[in-house]
Parts: C-alpha cells; sequence; structure tokens
C-alpha cells in the first residue's frame, strides 16, 4: 500500500518481502476433553508479531495485520463465496478454511496470518446447535436460560472441531514461519450473549436482566464457556496457532462496573490457565468499545491489549503503560481515505504507540466494501516504516501505567 509519494527503497524493501511470501495457490455429558500434550520446543527466530506482543526491545518497525482480513472484501473471497454460498461450510471444511485464511497472505503479506473462522463455531460441541440466517446472523433456536438447560451443556469434544485442528496444521506449514499464525475465541460474556439472547441483539436485556434476576444460572454458563473455551484455545497452541486472540466484542456493551463482574473474572480464569498450561503463547485481548474500560484490563494478564479506533493511541498508552503491548488503532474508515491520507494516519499511530511492543492493526474489523487497493497499501506502508528513521533524535519516555 505504498503511496505516491514512497521512496524507492521503500519500495525495494516491500518487494522484498512480497517476494517471499508463498505462491498463491457425538457426546455424552461424561466426556472429556482430550488434549494433547505440549510442546515445550520454541523455534529459534520467531515471527516479528510474536516478538512485539512480548514486547522485545530492538525490532526495525511494528508488524501488522487487521481483523477480518480474510473475507467479504476481497473479490478471491466473493468468488468462492458464491460456489459455496453456505457460511457454516466455508468456515467449518478444512479446504475452504486454509483457502480463505491465505488468500489475504498471498495477496497482502501480512505480518499476521488469522485462521478463517468464528467466534461461535465452538458452541455445537458443547452442547448449543446453531444456525448462520443470511439476514439474520447466528441463529439459536433454544436459547439457554434456566438451570436445567445450562447443567444440559457437556465438556468440549474437540473431536466435533478436528476441521480447526487440521487447518491450522496445513496453515503453519503453508506460512513456513514468514509470518505469526493466530487463532482466536470469543471471550465467555461475549458467547453468552448469543447463548442466551438466541442470536444478534442490539439491547442484551434477557442477559443483562439475567445478572439479577438469574445470577446462578448465569454464572454457571460463564464458567462452562470458560472452561471449554480454555481448552479450545489449548486445542489450536497444539495445532500451530502462535499467538491467541480474545474477542469479547460486546463487553463494552456493559457499563465498567458490570463488565468487572460479568466478565473479567471469566477471561482471567482462561488466561490463568493458558499462562500454565502454555505459557509462551502471547494473548491479545480486544474489546470493542473499550475506552472506558482500558485501567480494568490491564491486571487481566494478557499480553497485549487491543485498542479501538475511539481510543486515541497516546492516551491509551499512557493509561496501559508500557509493561503491556497495544494493538490497533487506525480508524477503518481510512481505507476509503486517498492514500495519501491513509499513510499520514498509520505514521500518526506507529508515532503515538512508540516503539515497542505494537502491534499495528485497524481499531475494529475491515469493512465489506474496502478497496484492496487501501488494504495493500496499508501494509505496503507498513514494511516501509523503520523506528530508527521515525523516532530519531528523539528520548522515548518509559510509561508507568496510570494508578
Amino acid at each position: 500500500m505504498m503511496s505516491p509519494t514512497t521512496t524507492a527503497t521503500a519500495t525495494a524493501t516491500a518487494a522484498a518481502f512480497l517476494s517471499a511470501a508463498p505462491a498463491s495457490s457425538s457426546s455424552t455429558h461424561r466426556r472429556r476433553s482430550r488434549l494433547p500434550a505440549i510442546s515445550a520446543s520454541l523455534p529459534s527466530e520467531e515471527p516479528l508479531l510474536i516478538r512485539a506482543a512480548r514486547g522485545e526491545d530492538g525490532l526495525p518497525r511494528p508488524p501488522a495485520w487487521m481483523m477480518r482480513q480474510a473475507g467479504r472484501y476481497m473479490a478471491s473471497y466473493q468468488a468462492l463465496s458464491k460456489r459455496h454460498p453456505s457460511f457454516r461450510e466455508r468456515s467449518e471444511t478444512t479446504d475452504l478454511i486454509v483457502e480463505i485464511t491465505l488468500q489475504p497472505w498471498h495477496a497482502f503479506a501480512p505480518d499476521g496470518v488469522i485462521l478463517f473462522s468464528d467466534i461461535l463455531t465452538p458452541l455445537p460441541a458443547i452442547g448449543v446447535p446453531f444456525d448462520i440466517s443470511e439476514s439474520k446472523g447466528p441463529v439459536i433456536q433454544s436459547p439457554v436460560r434456566t438451570e436445567e438447560q445450562v447443567r444440559e451443556l457437556v465438556p468440549i469434544d474437540l473431536d466435533k472441531l478436528q476441521f480447526v485442528g487440521e487447518s491450522l496444521k496445513i496453515l503453519r506449514s503453508e506460512i513456513d514461519g514468514k509470518a505469526a499464525l493466530l487463532g482466536f475465541v470469543g471471550a465467555p460474556w461475549t458467547i453468552a450473549t448469543y447463548v442466551v439472547e438466541g442470536g444478534m441483539t442490539n439491547t442484551y436485556t434477557n442477559i443483562k436482566r439475567m445478572c439479577h434476576t438469574a445470577p446462578n444460572v448465569l454464572r454457571g454458563l460463564l464458567s462452562h464457556l470458560a472452561e471449554a473455551i480454555s481448552d479450545y484455545i489449548i486445542y489450536q497452541v497444539n495445532s500451530g496457532a502462535q499467538c491467541i486472540q480474545i474477542f469479547d466484542s460486546w463487553g463494552g456493551q456493559l457499563p465498567p462496573h458490570v463488565w468487572e463482574q460479568w466478565s473479567k473474572p471469566y477471561i482471567r480464569q482462561i488466561v490463568a490457565k493458558i499462562k500454565t498450561e502454555c505459557p509462551h503463547i502471547p494473548l491479545v485481548l480486544y474489546i470493542n468499545g473499550n475506552g472506558g474500560l482500558l485501567e480494568r484490563m490491564k491486571d487481566i494478564g494478557v499480553d497485549v491489549i487491543g485498542l479501538d479506533w475511539t481510543v486515541d493511541m497516546a492516551d491509551g498508552r499512557r493509561r496501559i503503560g508500557d509493561g503491556i503491548s497495544v494493538q490497533g488503532n487506525v480508524d477503518p474508515a481510512y481505507l476509503f481515505s486517498p492514500l495519501p491520507v491513509l499513510t499520514d494516519e498509520i505514521h500518526r499511530v506507529v508515532k503515538s504507540a512508540g516503539p515497542k511492543g505494537h502491534i499495528l492493526n485497524l481499531g475494529h474489523g475491515v469493512f465489506q466494501q474496502t478497496p484492496e487497493e487501501a488494504v495493500a497499501h496499508f501494509f505496503d506502508v507498513t514494511r516501509s516504516l523503520r523506528y530508527d528513521t521515525l523516532f530519531q533524535g528523539q528520548l522515548t519516555e518509559e510509561l508507568q501505567p496510570v494508578a
């Protein structure tokens, strides 16, 4: 995504990087999740994104990827969708998952390649079937709202998710260390909104009411989801994922003190288990609308906090401190702007984040009508960046989190 004024050196750098990219191309209530043993060995040269997630010093530039970078804005995805119109088929068939995941990798060579999947994918494996409606999105015919329904949930049956593990193994081989392979999950509260409401909602009235009218039922559901999601993360890691993003997409719909009670403890439960079982795996936490939650997020134990575009990057960095890496947070609407304007915004965000512990991303997922030229420009500009040039002659301040 080079701007018209990008230097020849930057162009050569991007071309060299692009040349390194690959050519396109029934469970019972007592069933236990089967988790394979975790490898203790770590690669000698880890991808740039993993090193930035850990807050390593001395990196040449920020790594970059985009939420929803595989999907509807790409012509190649649109063509594939015509041949395979069912989203469930596209997201639960190994060959299609691999093909779709690699589409932006072949086109743009981002520093992170995220599995094409959905946060609701593991639900059938715990006894919650769902459908996808073209007009309504996810539909759960029997919302879980009673103690009896919670008792009927089963431990996650990973045999029903083999397409995820198989896809990750293939992708890890295809990427071959040239980028980081990301897996992802939904946070318990966010998954529970679908399970309780029966699908998408703008008001969250049923689940918010349960906080007061059926708190024990809701706690039981969230605890079950936390355990299942933890096992699902471990499964993804053992299948090849090098970094995991936790999406609490609807956590920002809660008042901060309510999020502290009904979402945070269950994310913390997941993080504690993963840090025990997979201590080498960086964890990213993204909450849409998290401006009022940053101080409450920083002690949850994740390695990276994602900022949406409504948070000023410099202010977010000050509020979190240097002990945690940050991700984001270009407004996705900038991808509809003239390319030089996009270039300037990328530079502003990177300078605001500082020369350490920053993964460049959007502040939300890629919009459906986004021009592919702008996505290409985003990654080209990022590859042309050099911290030693951007911060030449500047002293970087060691930031402490806001008390």
